[in-house]
């Protein structure tokens, strides 16, 4: 039987390859989703909230407080958030531990007689309820839409750089009318571009009202104060939309709808490896090579798409997770209960597996190496697909049944090159004029048109 033994966490020993094998592309992300972020976005809030009171008169707050105070948040560290969790040992609260330790650095700047003001008439999830989005907001704005809309650029840019390459299109698998490699990317550049749009139009939304959401505590407090009107002017001020309506915690309707929205995109994304991959296969596509790399333990020859397969797993993963959370969140009995807070703690981790994926499609694009020679002869030899334009300029002359004598010309037929199709306009009765226009149709120049791009 093997011994086991307890090891120190590092890259070998994780469990997850997020903070494994892939840390080193990873580890950035620890600045929005890791226990620290989670800290170091509470004590933005806590401090962010003090300092509203002061500036809404609740009490005077000296400016060498207020910078101290600013400084403590912007300079916030591992070895805070170690300070913080020490705390949590004692007090079995995550976010009373960070109040604590708010009100510990206010003591240091010599404002004792301030120290109740912090976390005033809240409760942990009026923090958590705008940490999380704040931090979700930011790595969003920072990460996810600058790595997406870069590489839906780098799509277009192969989009412009393919744009007169010739294809045959394939429907069900069977070779039809071709069309052109650059309008094959665009699809997938206006597919994510749509659904951009859509994810841009769904706010980062809060909640922040008290246990319950009815400001119970500040009202009694206060209750000349318009606290409806003070929440929605503080959640405001840290750049969130506050829910107006809400139990203890924030229903989640919009990040779900971010989640949704993503796992589309994700989609997308899959659906352009998948093809990617198979143009590979078709030699379409060839990858260059890099000194000392193995395609495959037993065969020496194999050079084969790992980066687009790497992406699509780590996609699907992202997806399975972005589902149950999408699904998960809107749905609490009655006021709330704690699943939750147990479930927010991971959304990293489809995060992560998603910037992974970008980055390993980036990495496969940087390896294809188009191969005209290979596509041009899949064209040479599917001279069928111009049937549809043969019997469809027959059509416009009115000439009889033109898509029946295609089809028995065409169908399920293996050697139809050009000859064929040339003998079989010189046999129709038509104009020689007319016979010099079908001739004129091959199938490197019968692709349609599409938009300018």
């Amino acid at each position: 039987m093997y011994s086991t033994t307890i090891m120190e966490l590092q890259s070998l020993t994780a469990i997850s390859p997020i903070d494994g094998r892939y840390r080193q592309q990873l580890q950035h992300l620890d600045d929005y989703f890791s226990e620290y972020a989670l800290m170091k976005y509470r004590v933005i809030i806590e401090i962010e909230y003090f300092l509203f009171l002061a500036d809404k008169q609740f009490f005077k707050l000296p400016a060498k407080a207020r910078k101290y105070l600013k400084e403590v948040a912007e300079n916030f560290s591992t070895a805070d958030a170690q300070v913080i969790k020490d705390t949590e040992k004692i007090t079995n609260h995550d976010v009373k531990a960070v109040e604590y330790f708010v009100k510990e650095k206010l003591s240091a700047c010599g404002m004792d007689q301030l120290k109740e003001w912090v976390h005033f008439g809240l409760t942990s999830q009026d923090i958590n309820n705008t940490s999380v989005p704040l931090s979700w907001k930011h790595a969003v704005e920072f990460e996810y839409l600058p790595s997406l809309l870069n590489l839906n650029n780098q799509f277009q840019l192969l989009a412009e750089e393919w744009r007169n390459i010739p294809l045959l299109a394939r429907t069900h698998g069977q070779p039809a009318s071709p069309t052109r490699l650059g309008k094959e990317l665009m699809v997938f550049v206006e597919r994510i571009g749509n659904q951009v749009e859509l994810f841009i139009a769904v706010p980062f939304s809060a909640k922040f009202g008290g246990a319950t959401g009815n400001f119970n505590a500040h009202h009694v407090a206060y209750s000349k104060k318009d606290w409806v009107t003070l929440g929605n002017a503080f959640v405001e001020s840290i750049g969130l939309q506050r829910q107006q309506f809400t139990t203890q915690i924030e229903h989640y309707d919009n990040l779900a709808a971010h989640f949704d929205a993503m796992k589309r995109i994700n989609n997308i994304l899959i659906d352009f490896c998948r093809d990617i991959w198979t143009y590979i296969s078709m030699d379409y596509f060839k990858q260059k090579t890099k000194k000392g790399e193995v395609g495959s333990s037993a065969m020496p020859h194999k050079v084969n798409p790992i980066d687009f397969e790497n992406a699509e797993g780590n996609l699907g993963i992202a997806n399975a997770l972005l589902e149950h959370l999408a699904g998960k969140l809107p749905i609490s009995r009655l006021q709330r209960d704690l699943t939750d807070s147990t479930v927010l703690r991971n959304i990293g981790v489809p995060f992560a597996h998603v910037i992974l994926a970008i980055r390993s499609i980036e990495k496969g694009l940087s390896k294809l190496v188009l191969n005209e020679k290979k596509i041009n002869e899949d064209l040479e030899n599917n001279w069928a697909v111009v049937a549809e334009a043969i019997q469809t300029i027959l059509r416009r002359e009115n000439y009889p049944q033109p898509y029946e004598a295609l089809k028995e010309l065409t169908r399920g037929k293996s050697a139809i090159d050009k000859k064929a199709i040339h003998q079989f306009i010189s046999s129709l009765k038509i104009s020689a004029e007319l016979k010099k226009e079908l001739k004129l149709i091959s199938p490197q120049n019968y692709t349609g048109v599409v938009p300018e791009y």
